[in-house]
């Protein structure tokens, strides 16, 4: 196996790091990349307000879930739990324990590859894995990395070098980007799960007010607080939610902010769950006890009032939008429909349903409801009330 390592301050990690690493992990043809984040590196110091190590590891590890290389991709924590300076040979040493018969490939920069040989025991580097410097064309870096390439290939004669040009790749300084963050600027250049990460928790100097957030920036924290393969679902479902606001004459931007909110714990395990539960007074059914997939809507309905300060019409379209109740506001109608028919839901029927919630909404959430209860029997699995007494209180209406 060909396994790439990338390490860096990740200080924050940017879209230059993301589109470097894409852009190698293909050219090189790896079958892995490991990323992993500097502990204490001795070659300089972090600067003074830098995250702590696990801010840093987690939005690196948004970074590179938006990197599109799945479980390719692995960022570890290795550097961050050494204590003292950090140094790459150790590194790499330990990788090399942990994947003896692999291929181990070094990526860096331009810059930090022209200052190779000052590193901690470049040699030892060298016996270890191979090095793969990249930079942006090669009109800017061939000249100095054919000098580099052939000193170092001279003093280590073992040494393993490819260097490639990434045409393309943002081309960003992370002091600049601290800088702009600093003064509400530099969010095009990020993920936008990191740099909703950065906005919630107020890092490099940003001070959003999380209650008042702005649509443009509410967007991105929204997708800090999911597990990257539901992006899309959430996504989807903000532009079925609009459509449907639009059709119903309902405030699109409450139901842009609903969409964006509705799973904002669905990431949270079935302990964390109960555990906000307890926190926040929330009275559970015995149903909600055993079906833990119901519970977040009613943590996610919390944190969205308590943190982002929605009001009770929001709230109750998140709150309702897993088993509906009698009398849905409209709101609540159109949350629980767009979560149900978002352009990324495939299942058998989903299409005639599309089609009946344009056509009359409370003949669409009735058809809704009566599917998700249907298939509820059909497994065999509980039932919540509020979904049966929505499903009834729609046939009285209809």
């Amino acid at each position: 196996m060909k396994i790439g390592v990338y390490g860096g301050a990740f200080n924050p990690p940017h879209l230059g790091h993301i589109t470097a690493a894409k852009a190698v992990f293909g050219l090189l043809q790896l079958d892995k990349l490991l990323v992993i984040p500097t502990g204490n590196p001795p070659h300089k110091t972090l600067p003074a307000g830098s995250p702590g190590p696990e801010r840093r590891l987690e939005m690196t590890r948004l970074a590179m879930e938006q990197a599109g290389l799945g479980e390719k991709a692995e960022v570890l924590d290795l550097e961050l739990r050494r204590e003292g300076n950090s140094y790459t040979a150790d590194t790499l040493a330990r990788l090399k324990e942990q994947y003896p018969e692999d291929e181990l490939w070094l990526l860096m920069g331009a810059d930090m590859f022209l200052t190779l040989q000052a590193w901690h025991e470049p040699g030892r580097i060298f016996s270890l894995a191979g090095v793969a410097a990249f930079g942006r064309t090669e009109a800017d870096t061939e000249d100095l990395f054919s000098v580099q390439r052939d000193y170092l290939c001279r003093t280590y004669p073992q040494a393993r070098i490819f260097t490639l040009s990434i045409p393309g790749v943002v081309d960003v300084s992370s002091t600049e980007l601290r800088q702009r963050l600093a003064k509400g600027e530099g969010g095009n250049l990020l993920a936008p799960a990191v740099y909703g990460y950065i906005l919630r928790e107020g890092l490099y100097g940003t001070a959003a007010d999380l209650k008042r957030l702005p649509l443009e920036q509410l967007r991105p924290v929204a997708l800090s607080c999911l597990n990257h393969r539901r992006i899309p679902h959430v996504l989807g479902t903000e532009q079925e939610a609009v459509r449907l606001a639009v059709r119903y004459g309902a405030d699109v931007e409450k139901a842009r902010r609903a969409a964006l909110l509705h799973d904002c714990t669905k990431r949270l395990s079935k302990k964390e769950h109960l555990e906000l539960c307890r926190q926040y007074g929330i009275p559970l059914d015995d149903v909600e006890r055993k079906a833990g997939s119901l519970l977040h809507a009613k943590t996610g309905a919390e944190e969205a009032r308590r943190v982002f300060g929605v009001d009770d019409e929001i709230y109750g379209a998140i709150r309702y939008h897993t088993t509906g109740r009698a009398h849905m506001t409209l709101l609540e109608k159109i949350i629980y429909l767009a979560d149900y028919i978002e352009p990324s839901r495939d299942f058998p029927g989903v299409e005639k349903l599309r089609k009946a919630c344009y056509e009359d909404l409370d003949k669409g959430l009735l058809k809704g409801l009566e599917m998700t209860i249907g298939k509820l029997e059909a497994e065999g699995g509980p039932i919540h009330h509020a979904a049966i007494e929505a499903r009834d209180a729609l046939k009285g209406k209809l």
